[in-house]
């Protein structure tokens, strides 16, 4: 049960990192978005 109980803990951590992790790249590729469509305003 002990067992258990320490994978279960270590797979929620996992999660709520790799959550973390993917909700910062999600703002860094709408960053790059954001500069890319600027960048184009500007060139015209």
């Amino acid at each position: 049960m002990r067992k258990i109980v320490i994978l279960a803990a270590a797979a929620a951590a996992l999660m709520v990192s790799a959550c973390n992790t993917v909700e910062g790249v999600g703002r860094d590729v709408s960053a790059a978005g954001r500069a890319v469509t600027n960048t184009a305003k500007d060139a015209k």
